[in-house]
């Protein structure tokens, strides 16, 4: 998959508005190409991972790129619970199961660890179920737009 793929970009917009009831771009944008405008200039970060029993991240934008360090080929396939310490994971697993039983959750934060071993929080993050056109789990994917250092 292409990072600005239409088809993927649509699974992520149409999951967030039916399951969370808000849009996932400002409504003020204004671009003729929003799958790029998403990956290229978002000033907050999306991911996305897949189904798998040690779920893979299948997309990240640059801005989530830029935060947790890697570039898209190193972020695409790495499994996401590297996207947490060991002693967070388990902490992340519950969320992850809570939005898996009630299709979201809102006002997340956590700690999360880049590349480096950079620590940061994430705050007021949603992450919820990515549902195609006919109703099949693909995966999940999370937005947050504020970050701090731990």
């Amino acid at each position: 998959m292409q990072p600005t793929d239409s088809h993927f970009f649509e699974l992520l917009t149409s999951s967030y508005l039916r399951l969370v009831g808000k849009t996932l771009l400002p409504r003020d944008l204004v671009t003729n190409d929003p799958p790029h405008w998403l990956y290229e200039n978002a000033g907050f970060c999306v991911l996305a991972h897949d189904t798998e029993a040690d779920p893979r991240f299948v997309y990240a934008n640059k801005a989530a790129q830029m935060l947790f360090e890697y570039s898209w080929d190193e972020f695409i396939g790495l499994p996401s619970r590297l996207s947490a310490e060991p002693a967070e994971q388990g902490e992340r697993q519950h969320l992850l199961d809570q939005v898996a039983k009630q299709g979201f959750a809102s006002n997340y934060a956590g700690i999360r660890i880049s590349k480096s071993g950079r620590r940061f929080w994430i705050e007021d993050g949603t992450v919820w179920q990515l549902i195609d056109e006919r109703g099949t789990l693909q995966g999940q994917a999370a937005v947050f737009k504020r970050w701090r250092d731990a």
